[in-house]
């Protein structure tokens, strides 16, 4: 009974297969340990690199003052049957809010 070996995959470059055909289970089985770390750091990477690009395209809007953080959200309160706009973010356990503009410019 013979065992024919395992194909490689085809998109391997011919000096990697012939690099691992030359090596010892023991290195086979360090460099398997290896490229399964590696795969996982560079996905890892690549995940980080995809959040901060999104993060960089929600910079801060062109109308938020200097002294309203970026991640503030705009909120609508009605005064006196009138609707405004503020900008509200939470500062440790109290909600910041500070007065934007009216809901209706006419207003």
């Amino acid at each position: 009974m013979s065992y024919e070996p395992p194909t490689p995959p085809a998109n391997l470059p011919t000096e990697i297969v012939n690099t691992l055909n030359e090596s010892s289970p023991e290195q086979l089985r360090d460099v398997a340990t290896y490229a399964e770390a590696l795969a996982e750091h560079k996905e890892r990477e690549a995940r980080l690199e995809e959040s901060a690009d999104q993060e960089e395209v929600e910079e801060r809007p062109d109308d938020l003052p200097d002294d309203v953080p970026a991640k503030a959200t705009i909120t609508i309160k009605e005064i006196n049957d009138n609707r405004y706009y503020y900008w509200q973010w939470r500062e440790g356990d109290s909600v910041t809010s500070k007065y934007k503009g009216p809901v209706n410019p006419d207003e």
